[in-house]
Formats: C-alpha cells, sequence, structure tokens
C-alpha cells in the first residue's frame, strides 16, 4: 500500500525577478508552508510579464500538479497580466468580484477611495473565489486548482495563513540532518546503500568548503518519522565505521 503524495507547482511571475532586480522570498515560505499542508513543492517555474509566457506555464503547471500558486502581477497598474492571463489559459473571461469590489471599497474609504485603477484588484478569472488578504484589502483568488496570491512576501504569508488547513494534502515531510567533515564523492556508494536499504526515504547531500576542509551535511527526509530515525541512526553508523566523526543536526 502506498501512501497519495499531493505535489504543487509555482510560477513566479514578474520581470524584476528575472532581471535581478527583486529577489524571491516567496519559494521558500510558499514550500515550507506547503510541507506543513502535507504537500510538496514539486517544482518552480520564473515567468514574465508576457500573456504567451503565464499561459503556457500556468496549463503545464496546473495539469501536471494537484495544485499550482502563482505569485506576482495582481496589482492596480497595466502591466499587471496575471488575472488575465490565467482567464486565458482557463478559457473564461474576466469579471469583477462583487465581494472583492466591497471589501477594496471599504479598505479605500479613508484612503482616497476605490479608483478604477484599485478597482482592477477586483478582477477575477469568472467562476474564482476569494483568498483573504488582511494586510492590503487586495485579496487573492482560487480558481479551479489555481491560486493566485500577490507577490510582497508579507501580504503572500498572510494569504497562505487564511489558507491553512483547507487544501487536502498527505503526511508532511520530516527531515533528519548530520554532518560529517567528508568529502561526497567518497561516501557516494554508502549514502545510495543507505536510501536503498529504507524504502521511503531520500537522503540529500549538501557539500560545502569551510575553514579549508571539505564536508557535507546530510538530510534525510522520510514521511514517517520512525523511518527517518532508523535511517539517520544507520547512516550515522556507517560513517563512523569509516573512521569519521558525525554530528548530529550538521555542521
Amino acid at each position: 500500500m502506498t501512501t497519495r503524495i499531493w505535489t504543487a507547482a509555482l510560477a513566479v511571475i514578474g520581470d524584476e525577478i528575472l532581471s535581478g532586480r527583486t529577489q524571491d522570498k516567496n519559494i521558500a515560505q510558499i514550500a515550507t508552508w506547503l510541507n506543513v499542508q502535507g504537500i510538496r513543492l514539486a517544482e518552480v517555474r520564473v515567468v514574465p510579464d508576457k500573456t504567451d509566457a503565464i499561459v503556457e506555464a500556468v496549463n503545464v503547471l496546473r495539469a501536471r500538479n494537484d495544485y499550482l500558486f502563482t505569485t506576482g502581477g495582481i496589482g492596480p497598474t497595466h502591466d499587471d497580466i496575471t488575472v488575465d492571463a490565467i482567464a486565458e489559459a482557463l478559457g473564461v473571461p474576466v469579471v469583477y468580484h462583487p465581494q472583492a469590489v466591497a471589501v477594496l471599497e471599504a479598505y479605500y474609504t479613508t484612503r482616497g477611495g476605490l479608483t478604477e485603477a484599485r478597482k482592477r484588484m477586483a478582477r477575477v478569472p469568472e467562476g474564482a473565489d476569494l483568498i483573504e488578504n488582511r494586510m492590503s484589502g487586495a485579496p487573492g483568488i482560487r480558481v479551479s486548482n489555481i491560486f493566485i496570491m500577490a507577490g510582497v512576501p508579507h501580504i503572500t504569508a498572510g494569504m497562505l495563513d487564511a489558507l491553512t488547513g483547507t487544501l487536502e494534502g498527505g503526511l508532511p515531510v520530516l527531515s533528519r540532518t548530520i554532518g560529517c567533515w567528508v568529502g561526497e564523492s567518497e561516501i557516494a556508494d554508502l549514502l545510495r546503500e543507505a536510501e536503498k536499504s529504507h524504502e521511503g526515504v531520500a537522503i540529500g547531500s549538501y557539500p560545502f568548503f569551510r575553514d579549508g576542509r571539505t564536508g557535507a551535511n546530510f538530510v534525510v527526509r522520510a514521511t514517517d518519522a520512525a523511518l527517518a530515525d532508523r535511517c539517520i541512526a544507520d547512516l550515522t553508523r556507517a560513517l563512523e565505521a569509516t573512521g569519521r566523526t558525525v554530528v548530529a543536526g550538521g555542521i
């Protein structure tokens, strides 16, 4: 019997990310949040502010994953085209969501009123639901298996909080880490055997060079805590049997 693995993809939308002007901080926080929900972030694609590119990415990523998250391109300006592109990908029109209009009207009552530019943030693909945004008024959007979110990290965090517990997932992935002063190529066979002999475990090797020495941290991941513990214990013993010192928790 196998455990159902739920996956998600993330499309990071914005020329500013590709140009290097803005450094993305959403990948890590979305990946961490998804894991707690029992969903694995399987792939990430960075997409320019071009309709064709967004449509292509959305249709590919939503088809091969349970969920697709997008960040960026849902603001009030002309170059915020994410909503239009996703509507095109789904083959539906863009409409004003009445609840979103009401939320924005309330939010901007003491902030200069709801202008036409600000009202753009109430546009959604037809049939969409809203994701609450307690930070800045403009809601996120949920349509089909797609979650359209802000690009500003703290606003994204608030939207994730609103979604917590609402997505179906599996068991969260747990991790255990050890470190060792060794070149990973020296113990590649040992790592391969450890992973092979503990079905359901994945072992990641992360080498580094520090203080004139070569070392690596090894991360054991599994959905079963007991399995992860057994693997890390066996891997520790195998490394120590080669005469090396193992550091629990990593170096």
